[in-house]
């Protein structure tokens, strides 16, 4: 009797042993994952690279920032070889994760084109949509929402062949996705034109009896439809933030289906300073909503292919519709 006592005290003191090892050794993993933590003092968010294109996910009571990484000042043209991810949880205290996800990830894909992009969870997994300039929409999956990601596909989602009406090469880009009430999973993009379908339940599919279709934004617009479109649903109804002119100003549009037709609003983010582009996450986020763009303010070197990601607030009014949103250097953190 004394001696199984003591083979059962002995056994699960290994088991216990083991255990805490264990629990040891993945906290060191989880550990390694992140490369750089820092406390934002304003806008630019990011401070210590470039990064562009911000897309954002809440999940559990962490916020993720998704963006392309933009080489250093001085560049003459669009140089993104890899994705970002960085979170927080109260908008000051910020960390970043390891490179989640490269451009060469796409075998079939542009290797320097990391470009705008969105992730979006469904079913435990975690799916970025992403865009290559020329060669089209692609899908990566991860269990994690701070990745590694792999091609879902192996090849694009979308190609220019499904953007019709449109001639440029560089129009399927800028993918934005969201889940409906339903369960309905939408994709929308675009360059020149936003075009919308439905993605089927695998995320890696899209519907093809409803098809591609284009998206009817009507109404009188002080410019005309760039790019970057991001899609919300509140209230009820559903909200079309997108890129207008160039210079790039932040317009949106509202329906009350998600496939439109859009009625056109007004502009609420002016060219963000010394960038010609913009593109903006809008997000909702421990009872605040916030819009994530980016500017050209790392100084001296930022700039129009040298972004810096920022955070103000966004506020709506008692009708629904979108305040313009004030760029600030304070920011949100303060």
């Amino acid at each position: 009797m004394n001696l199984r006592k003591t083979f059962i005290v002995s056994t699960l003191g290994v088991i216990g042993v083991l255990q805490s090892t264990f629990a040891q050794e993945h906290e060191q993993i989880e550990s390694t994952k992140i490369i750089h933590t820092w406390e934002a003092k304003g806008n630019p968010v990011v401070t210590h690279k470039y990064t562009a294109d911000a897309a954002a996910l809440v999940h559990n009571d962490t916020l993720f920032i998704y963006t392309g990484e933009d080489f250093k000042g001085g560049q003459t043209r669009y140089n993104i070889l890899n994705w970002c991810v960085f979170a927080t949880t109260d908008m000051k205290h910020f960390w970043e994760y390891k490179t989640p996800l490269k451009a060469s990830d796409f075998t079939w894909g542009e290797q320097n084109a990391a470009w705008a992009s969105q992730v979006i969870e469904r079913n435990g997994k975690f799916y970025w949509y992403t865009s290559s300039q020329r060669t089209g929409i692609g899908v990566a999956v991860s269990d994690r929402p701070e990745g590694p990601f792999k091609d879902a596909l192996g090849k694009p989602l979308f190609t220019n062949e499904d953007s019709f009406g449109k001639k440029h090469s560089w129009r399927t880009i800028d993918p934005t996705v969201f889940i409906d009430d339903d369960g309905q999973a939408w994709i929308y993009w675009g360059n020149g034109a936003c075009w919308v379908a439905k993605l089927n339940e695998d995320m890696i599919s899209y519907d093809k009896d409803y098809g591609i279709k284009m998206v009817d934004i009507q109404g009188e617009m002080e410019f005309p439809f760039t790019e970057a479109p991001w899609i919300q649903k509140r209230n009820g109804k559903y909200l079309l933030s997108f890129a207008v002119g160039f210079p790039e100003r932040i317009a949106y549009a509202i329906s009350d289906k998600p496939e439109g037709p859009y009625q056109y609003k007004e502009v609420i983010n002016e060219i963000a300073g010394n960038s010609n582009t913009n593109h903006q996450a809008i997000i909702d986020f421990k009872g605040e909503s916030y819009f994530i763009y980016h500017n050209g303010g790392i100084q001296t070197d930022g700039g129009s292919f040298s972004r810096s990601i920022c955070i103000d607030k966004l506020e709506y009014k008692k009708d629904g519709t979108i305040k313009p949103v004030i760029m600030t250097t304070k920011g949100v953190s303060n």
